[in-house]
């Protein structure tokens, strides 16, 4: 088709209002499954199963490690696909049909101990994790499938923050109050784990359902294997350094997220404070991310990230005076930490968003699809290698593990690591995240002015190939 026939050819349609709200649904699972197991795991591993503190750290992080290699290959097999219903879909499916009863099984409690608990924990995991990341890879490379309109992937977006936002504060909220709604034991684990079971399977299912009126406008690839997508990831700096930037801050939060139940137990002295804890921290994701997102229009999008980053590391190191302050000064520190967090949660997605931008422009390629997955990726293992990192503190400052039936006594040394657990060591590797925040430049060839949100990928402008009949994709 010629240029001029390009140009004068009418914009696709507008997505149904149904495709939108559907598919921000799956964000339920995406937001759920990122913050429980952080919030949870490795409580219920020390303190209910009775596990040591580093063999729960491994049990914890092996598994989502495996996200590393398990997301490329997922997203080569899925843009391989020739399935009916798409390239994506049938994907969401599988993945919604498998997570929500194998999280169900993680929290089961079994009649084990130790290391035969730990085993029974990786074991399903390992399978949970598998399983999300069938259903999470295909699901975030939709939005830059169904429109080539950047508005409309904004319209789409929207409706995935916010229920990103509610999944994180209905799950981090009724997750911890569930589970310590008996004392800790393990009939409340259980519930616990059904309960969020179901919420997963709510968003998995309505984003599967509702996206089979969605079309394929154009279809991003990635390279064929794990090498090839981390040679092209090591040959675009703007992206090894924002990348790099969002993992160390990733680790930070995820070791803060591991420390939560901790320090509610044994800073403030109740475990039952871990609820409004979380809701500190989490509480201020959705009243003050339109804060953020004004802010980066008016300042730019980096000089905002620089301010979320630079409050964050205050509210942590304000954080570690709880113990001489009191718990007034522990509650503010968090809610400090929570008002950035909202700015670490949507400012560098956006400068992904015009980073790849930009490389589309400059090199004609949809990448789309490469540089997500290993974002993803390595997103999934900072979190995870949270948990872990806190599990190593844990072990170092000796901690007493235990079973839901017998509480022991921690030394000093263990309280004074668990302090710092949740607030110095984040503070350390958010400053460390600051050097590759000041090494990350925009490509001038491309990057967009700070606008509206947008965590998809813009692509250049060409005329939206919609396939045949394609209002509906079974």
């Amino acid at each position: 088709m010629s240029a001029d026939l390009r140009a004068h050819r009418a914009p696709a349609p507008p997505l149904p209002r149904r495709v939108r709200i559907g598919y921000g649904l799956g964000s339920l699972c995406t937001g759920t499954f990122a913050t429980v197991p952080g919030l949870i795991l490795l409580y219920y591993l020390t303190n209910i199963l009775a596990v040591p503190a580093a063999v729960a750290g491994a049990a914890v992080f092996l598994p989502k490690a495996w996200d590393v290699l398990i997301n490329p290959l997922v997203g080569v097999v899925s843009d391989r696909s020739r399935l009916r219903g798409g390239p994506r879909r049938p994907f969401l499916l599988a993945g919604a049909c498998t997570l929500p009863p194998l999280f169900a099984l993680l929290f089961a409690a079994p009649p084990l101990r130790g290391a035969s608990a730990a085993g029974y924990v990786a074991v399903v995991f390992l399978l949970a994790a598998t399983a999300y990341a069938v259903f999470q890879v295909p699901y975030v490379t939709m939005p830059a499938e169904m429109t080539e309109d950047p508005v409309e992937r904004g319209r789409i977006l929207g409706w995935r923050v916010g229920f990103l936002g509610v999944a994180i504060l209905l799950s981090g909220a009724l997750a911890p109050a569930l589970a310590q709604a008996d004392g800790g034991s393990p009939a409340s684990y259980r519930l616990m784990g059904a309960a969020v079971a179901v919420l997963l399977a709510v968003g998995m299912f309505g984003a599967w359902f509702t996206t089979r009126w969605a079309p394929r406008a154009v279809r991003s690839e990635s390279e064929p294997s794990l090498r090839a997508q981390l040679a092209t990831a090591r040959s675009h700096r703007p992206f090894l350094h924002l990348a790099g930037m969002w993992t160390l801050q990733a680790l930070a939060v995820g070791v803060m997220l591991a420390g939560v139940q901790y320090f509610a137990t044994y800073t403030l002295g109740s475990p039952t404070a871990v609820t409004p804890l979380f809701a500190c921290l989490i509480g201020p994701l959705v009243l003050f991310m339109p804060l953020w997102s004004g802010l980066s229009r008016r300042w730019g999008v980096k000089n905002a990230q620089w301010a979320a980053s630079l409050l964050f590391l205050a509210g942590a190191l304000l954080l570690a005076l709880t113990p001489t302050a009191g718990a007034g000064l522990g509650y503010a520190a968090v809610a400090v930490v929570g008002v950035a967090y909202a700015g670490l949660q949507l400012l560098p997605l956006t400068m992904l968003a015009d980073t790849l931008a930009a490389d589309a422009a400059r090199t004609g390629k949809r990448r789309a699809a490469t540089f997500t997955g290993l974002w993803t990726a390595a997103e999934t293992l900072a979190f995870a290698l949270g948990a872990g990192v806190f599990a190593l503190v844990l072990a170092v400052t000796g901690f007493r593990s235990s079973d839901a039936d017998h509480r022991v006594a921690q030394p000093d040394a263990a309280l004074t690591g668990i302090t710092a657990g949740m607030s110095v060591l984040p503070a350390v590797l958010t400053a460390a995240s600051l050097w590759l925040l000041h090494r990350y430049r925009e490509d001038p060839a491309g990057a967009a002015a700070p606008g509206p949100v947008s965590v998809s990928v813009p692509v250049p402008s060409e005329p939206p190939r919609q396939e045949e009949n394609n209002t509906r994709v079974d």
